[in-house]
């Protein structure tokens, strides 16, 4: 089975990785063009060091789109510089076209109040050679009789001062805008790599049994651990999960984006997840870049049950609630025979009268959990935008970034996860782990 697993998926996880690639490179080249306008072109003159910065800006755009294509191919270890360097750098190049973005209207009136002043002095001749008009110095020693060539001359001050002028507002805008760039991506690294917040939301599920109440389900989402997020990082967040006391642990997705031989040490903290009902987990969208097969066959060694579709009954004192989960909604499309979210499967044959709490990485399959009748779906996926303000990018896909919300009977909390992908950086959504604690509106 592995071997049929990995012959069906391989081919489908190479074309949908160079297809990422693909589109992150004509992103990138986007990007750094506009880059390249606002910082080299507009602030330089021509010449070697125009040229030189054009170079590295090529190379600047190219390293994210090599990087993700030499994921597969490099060990670990060795992408990790590549990584680092490429991704850090696709954070600070957000910002500062963020930032030359919100700067384009200063520089848009500054021009005009430059050329505005320039046409003033030409109109009121402050650029009169002295003498009048009678005499002027020509290039070639002799002399110019009449005013052509002191307007010649003046012409020629004139525009020199205003090219001054409009490159010295051009580099004023860069350092600016470099400035701010590089305070937030350093700001958003800071916060990527802190110790992820706890948070502890309260939900009231109808039809809970009194005896269930105060049940927690600690849960998180979006390790990506990966060449540049692991170790000491991950082992942080079991031990805040252990923290909780939790009486049973979700992880809804998105916890690895590389191979068991790669990632088996980093992930090996989940041994050590302490739960009183298990530790239970979902495929994300990641999970389906990946060798899928083989670690949803490593998980299990680790104390860690995968919920494809089905579910389990929890409970205390005689009292039961299904916990459900269903695959990735992407799973259908990796090419794993099997493979795909099915939450009739997964409900098929349960007690209508008893509450479920569905487990689904993305936020998008509410709406399917509500027609179903699931009291309280649990997802990820969004890292809460991650980087302000994609926030607003997702909700054309997602129904919700972060938080609790409702949807019809059904209630959704989107945790904003506890790692990140791409840059290395978090900006207005910091880290996390929820204590979800459910009350029974009897209690």
């Amino acid at each position: 089975m592995r071997g049929d697993d990995r012959r069906a998926g391989a081919p489908v996880s190479v074309i949908l990785l160079l297809g990422f690639a693909t589109v992150v490179l004509l992103a990138m080249l986007l990007l750094h063009g506009y880059l390249w306008f606002r910082l080299v072109r507009s602030t330089t003159h021509p010449g070697r060091l125009r040229r030189r910065l054009t170079l590295l800006t090529l190379v600047l755009a190219l390293l994210p789109a090599l990087a993700v294509m030499l994921r597969r191919i490099l060990p670990l270890d060795a992408a990790a510089p590549l990584d680092w360097v490429a991704y850090s750098w696709l954070g600070v190049a957000f910002y500062a076209f963020l930032a030359l973005l919100a700067l384009e209207p200063v520089r848009l009136v500054g021009n005009v109040v430059l050329r505005r002043r320039h046409r003033e002095l030409v109109a009121s001749g402050s650029r009169r050679a002295p003498g009048g008009d009678d005499a002027a110095a020509r290039p070639d020693g002799g002399t110019a009789t009449g005013g052509t060539a002191v307007r010649e001359v003046a012409v020629r001050e004139d525009r020199d001062d205003l090219s001054s002028r409009r490159l010295f507002l051009a580099r004023s805008l860069a350092v600016t805008a470099g400035a701010v760039a590089l305070g937030t991506a350093g700001t958003a690294a800071w916060f990527a790599n802190s110790s992820p917040v706890v948070r502890r939301v309260p939900i009231t599920l109808t039809g809970l049994d009194p005896a269930l109440d105060g049940f927690r389900i600690v849960t998180f989402s979006d390790g990506h651990l990966s060449a540049t997020y692991g170790g000491r990082r991950f082992r942080r967040v079991v031990d805040l999960v252990n923290a909780q006391r939790p009486d049973v642990v979700a992880i809804v997705g998105d916890l690895v984006d590389g191979d068991v031989p790669e990632l088996r040490e980093e992930v090996a903290p989940l041994r050590d997840l302490v739960s009183e009902q298990g530790v239970f987990f979902v495929t994300g969208n990641h999970e389906y870049f990946v060798d899928t097969s083989a670690w949803l066959r490593h998980l299990p060694t680790l104390g860690v049950d995968v919920l494809r579709n089905e579910r389990v009954a929890l409970g205390r004192g005689g009292a039961t609630f299904d916990l459900a989960g269903i695959d990735d909604r992407t799973a259908a499309s990796s090419g794993l025979p099997g493979h795909g979210a099915d939450l009739d499967a997964a409900l098929d044959g349960r007690d209508g009268s008893v509450p479920v709490v569905l487990l689904a990485h993305q936020p998008v399959m509410v709406e399917q959990a509500r027609a179903a009748g699931v009291g309280l779906q649990l997802s990820g996926h969004t890292h809460g935008g991650q980087l302000w303000p994609f926030d607003h990018a997702i909700r054309l896909d997602q129904p919700a970034v972060e938080g609790l919300s409702r949807h019809g009977d059904t209630q959704l909390y989107v945790t904003s996860g506890a790692g990140y992908w791409g840059p290395p950086m978090r900006m207005g959504a910091r880290p996390e782990v929820t204590v979800v604690e459910l009350r029974s509106p009897r209690a």
